[in-house]
């Protein structure tokens, strides 16, 4: 790829940025979209809609830089949780990292790679028109000592890497256990869930639960709570709650409004009176179905709580029976993080689904080789005029065919990979996790190894490698492989993360999905702030790309020193955006406690394997094999590094260690408070569906629980 067509991505992508910049700092002043732009500051009573006009609201501001870069990491940790801190921290390592690597790369290894003569020599002078290749390592000569330079500098980021990986995970493993000793008692750490509970003949699921608990944990058994199938319950609430919305809009709009003629010469009808009905069909319904429910078959599964939290905690890692497959126990989530759908599925069911999930992941990954291969072409404007030889005339202009080469492609594979989260996240969904959190990190995980299978692995070697399927089969020729087709992408790759970096980053201001569904909604419903719904940031989405772009940069560090500025211009722009958005956007609705973090510590530790192999196999191409051979150790060296981080700080992300929760329960026995707590955790893991739900409304007709206490007897 050209320079010229890198710059004319370079060039597009910066004018959408400012853009964004310009239409969030306008758009987020008008009152009109204060539930779009900040949501959580009104909800938090922390902003009020300002009704009077002011032309100061349409003057582009950038009063919100500071208030982001001010925000200190306990005011985040105390407003957005851990979860928030370790992705803000990711961010901020890569920036470590890369600021590091972006001076030995951009003032080292990028003169030493243009005074090679390999491809050709650089025509400053038409800078413009030269290829982006020849900024490469690929320029430098066969043979030459300037390669130990690049050598040394493998080495040296692999060291100082290593060295804040170690220091970050022993942070953020510390603030780990430092937030719960801080927090105050929370249910799910005296709780843990129990499935596949044995049933004697003509007894109970409930009564198998309290005499095995009673007759084994006499003294630290405090109660339980079965689960049962509610999904339809649930439903049913769910549209109640809507057409309960809408009943209360009718209620504010003037007579003349609630009513409306049925046919072209029916009469009018009562709109008010027509919901209302309907609103009591859903309860009567609801009432019946709860009903049902409490006579259906349970799921063979509780959650039982403890009266310490060193107790549940034994009791989750013992086994408990002789038979392995029964009385499994797992950590109980968040009473709020609990997602009730998995109960509604067997044990066989959830072992089906695990499957099914894992064979649509392998297909999905097949489907999008379909997009990586045609985005090659893109980039290839010889093959495209052999795919579409009607276009030949068209890319014979200049910008045309830097439009088609330097932006097209990555904008279209931006646009591809838009739809994976959502799919991992309901394919993560059915597999059987009982939490959200454990849906999101595994979509998490999910979206980072697609995104590195088909848009690094594919895209290096789609029209080379990967129609010669001997790679797999010979795996000692991949090094060599992988350093022939890798610094060929950087041009690619570079206008990826311009596209799919900058401009995606700075449309996380302006977020183009809610803004659009706000002005289609704004002349249909009245918008009041107790409509307004706080997101949660979706870590799925946002910690896989951040970490994509981290492989990029050390993958290429030492072949294409000149991603490294566009990978620190998005860092920074993610920096500060990001910041913003936890401000005034997202909340959170549940909380890891950092386990995000081993996933981004697993993935560098990749990156750094994978810099390590190219750099065997380039080192051998440019036949200087002893720098090859004193390569080798470092991926056993580092491989070594992650084994002693798995061993002393992982442990502390799977289970708190018992000296912590001991601790923990000594100060609890001085609270006055905890009887208090124990009587409400009685009931904290109740269904919401079988809950009953206060409606708050302007009419006493509406003013009742949709499903009464009466129908709470079951």
């Amino acid at each position: 790829m050209l320079v010229s067509a890198i710059l004319t991505s370079v060039g597009i992508n910066s004018a959408l940025c400012v853009l964004f910049f310009v239409l969030y700092s306008i758009l987020k002043k008008q009152p009109g979209y204060y539930e779009v732009f900040i949501p959580r500051l009104l909800t938090e009573g922390n902003s009020k809609r300002r009704s009077r006009f002011n032309l100061e609201r349409l003057i582009p501001s950038t009063g919100w830089l500071p208030k982001a870069w001010k925000l200190s990491e306990e005011e985040m940790l105390s407003s957005s949780g851990l979860d928030a801190v370790v992705y803000m921290r990711t961010i901020t390592f890569c920036l470590k990292v890369f600021s590091f690597a972006g001076i030995i790369g951009i003032f080292i290894l990028l003169p030493v790679n243009c005074s090679g003569t390999e491809l050709h020599q650089i025509d400053f002078a038409d800078l413009y028109s030269n290829s982006l290749d020849v900024f490469t390592i690929s320029n430098i000569n066969l043979g030459s000592k300037w390669l130990w330079i690049h050598f040394s500098s493998v080495y040296a980021i692999t060291i100082f890497t290593c060295y804040l990986l170690y220091r970050e995970y022993n942070y953020i493993s510390s603030k780990r256990i430092a937030y719960f000793y801080s927090s105050r008692p929370q249910p799910h750490q005296f709780t843990i869930l129990v499935r596949n509970i044995p049933v004697s003949a003509g007894g109970s699921v409930s009564d198998s639960v309290e005499s095995f608990f009673t007759e084994y944990y006499p003294t630290t058994y405090l109660s339980h709570i079965i689960v049962r199938r509610t999904s339809k319950v649930q439903s049913l609430i769910n549209d109640a709650k809507q057409l309960y919305k809408r009943l209360l809009h009718l209620q504010s709009e003037p007579s003349e409004q609630k009513c409306k003629q049925a046919g072209l010469f029916g009469q009018k009808v009562d709109h008010l009176d027509h919901y209302g009905k309907r609103f009591e069909d859903l309860e009567q319904n609801a009432r019946l179905e709860q009903s049902e429910v409490s006579l259906a078959k349970d799921t063979h599964a509780a959650f039982v709580s403890f009266k310490t939290r060193y107790d549940a905690s034994t009791v989750f890692h013992m086994q408990q029976s002789s038979n392995p497959t029964h009385w499994l126990t797992e950590e109980a989530p968040q009473p709020n993080d609990v997602f009730w759908p998995f109960f509604s599925s067997s044990f066989m069911g959830r072992w089906i689904s695990k499957l099914a999930v894992v064979v649509a992941c392998i297909l999905l990954t097949i489907l999008f080789l379909i997009p990586v291969v045609v985005v090659q072409g893109l980039t290839n404007l010889s093959q495209l005029e052999v795919w579409f030889p009607f276009l030949k005339s068209i890319l014979t202009i200049a910008f045309v065919s830097q439009i088609v080469t330097g932006y097209l492609p990555s904008l279209i594979l931006m646009l591809f990979l838009k739809i994976v989260p959502p799919i991992m996240e309901f394919l993560s969904s059915i597999q059987g996790y009982i939490s959200h959190s454990e849906i999101e990190r595994s979509a998490c995980n999910k979206v980072l190894w697609f995104t590195i299978w088909n848009i690094f692995f594919a895209t290096v070697f789609s029209g080379s490698v990967l129609y010669r399927i001997s790679i797999f089969l010979d795996p000692k020729n991949i090094p060599s492989k992988l350093a022939t087709v890798v610094p060929a992408q950087a041009s690619f790759f570079i206008a990826y993360v311009v596209t799919s970096g900058w401009t995606s980053t700075a449309s996380e201001l302006v977020r183009i999905i809610p803004l659009i569904c706000s002005l289609m909604t704004k002349c249909c419903a009245a918008s009041t702030d107790d409509e307004i719904e706080v997101p949660s940031i979706p870590y799925h989405r946002d910690i896989p790309r951040v970490l994509f772009f981290g492989l990029l940069g050390i993958a290429y560090f030492f072949l294409a020193p000149v991603i490294l500025p566009f990978l620190l211009v998005y860092f920074c722009l993610a920096y500060i955006i990001f910041r913003n958005q936890f401000i005034n956007v997202y909340a959170p609705k549940y909380e890891t406690a950092g386990k995000f973090w081993p996933t981004v510590h697993n993935l560098v530790i990749f990156s750094l394997v994978l810099m390590h192999v190219i750099a065997v196999g380039i080192f051998s191409l440019k036949k200087l094999p002893l720098a090859s051979t004193l390569i080798l150790p470092l991926p056993v060296l580092t491989l070594l590094f992650n084994e002693y981080c798995r061993k002393r700080f992982l442990p502390v992300f799977k289970a708190y260690p018992a000296e912590i929760l001991i601790k923990k329960d000594r100060e609890d026995q001085n609270d006055a408070t905890m009887s208090e707590f124990f009587d409400k955790l009685v009931t904290t893991y109740q269904d919401p569906a079988l809950m009953p739900i206060q409606y708050c409304a302007d009419s006493d007709s509406l003013n009742r629980p949709l499903i009464s206490p009466a129908g709470m007897s079951m």
